[in-house]
């Protein structure tokens, strides 16, 4: 009788049925961003294209992140919240770049 007990209480969560949509969504958006920006920072100046590669390096793993979160009921919010925040992380990366540059 306990053994039943415990089997029903220790079922696993039922996966999320359309939960690969926002990373979907945000991988369409975040990759070909981050292209565009790298090929126009074009490695003009040592410091300022560092900093630009780490910034695109955040975007991607918070993109990896939104794939990588358990598919299940409770890491929705989470899932959502990296999938929208990846494509602000490339733009925010392009935008710290072109204050670093130093323009002529």
């Amino acid at each position: 009788m306990i053994s039943e007990l415990v089997d029903d209480s220790v079922a696993p969560p039922a996966p999320r049925l359309r939960s690969w949509v926002a990373p979907l969504v945000s991988s369409v958006i975040t990759l070909p961003a981050a292209l565009l920006a790298y090929g126009a920072a074009a490695a003009s100046q040592k410091w300022p294209f560092t900093v630009f590669g780490w910034g695109l390096t955040v975007a991607l793993l918070t993109l990896a992140t939104a794939w990588l979160l358990p598919w299940e009921e409770r890491f929705v919010a989470r899932r959502r919240g990296f999938s929208v925040a990846a494509p602000f992380a490339v733009m925010a990366a392009f935008a710290l770049y072109l204050v670093l540059v130093d323009w002529p």
